[in-house]
């Protein structure tokens, strides 16, 4: 099936850790912060800690529960005080956040929506839900532009 010259480069990428690793291959969300870049599975935002938010919103029916780590423990996690998040999605779409919002009862890294974790058909695997329901402040154009899902990478620029 190989022959041997195949056999060996497979080897050596291997052995140099360039084949596709586990890690990488789980790997939801990537987050830059001062040059330092850290990458999380699910299991590692959620060991963070998660909050949820019951809250209806304009790209869903009636009210849903959602479940994720709190914006604001992420910005901690990464040690930012300051400045504005970048956030991307898998299809580069790209939505500024200021880090003012990362506040306690504010924006969760949704990882899940009825107690299901959500597909990328299904705006997952990570969505930016604000508590809409719990301000009016929460419901405006502005936010509803930072609800950013299938995100995929934060980058934290001071």
């Amino acid at each position: 099936m190989f022959n041997r010259m195949t056999r060996c480069v497979l080897a050596l990428a291997l052995a140099l850790g360039l084949g596709t690793s586990a890690q990488a291959a789980d790997t939801i969300l990537t987050a830059t912060h001062n040059g330092q870049t850290r990458t999380f599975d699910r299991a590692e935002l959620e060991a963070l800690g998660t909050a949820s938010i019951e809250t209806t919103t304009i790209w869903t029916e009636g009210v849903q529960t959602f479940e994720g780590v709190p914006l604001a423990v992420l910005m901690q996690e990464l040690g930012a005080q300051d400045g504005k998040i970048l956030a991307t999605a898998i299809n580069d779409y790209t939505i500024e956040i200021p880090l003012s919002d990362a506040t306690e009862n504010g924006p969760i890294l949704a990882l899940k929506m009825n107690g299901e974790q959500m597909s990328v058909r299904d705006k997952g695997p990570v969505w930016v839900v604000y508590p809409y329901d719990a301000d009016a402040d929460y419901r405006t154009e502005v936010i509803y532009s930072r609800s950013i899902w299938q995100l995929d990478r934060i980058e934290v620029v001071e």
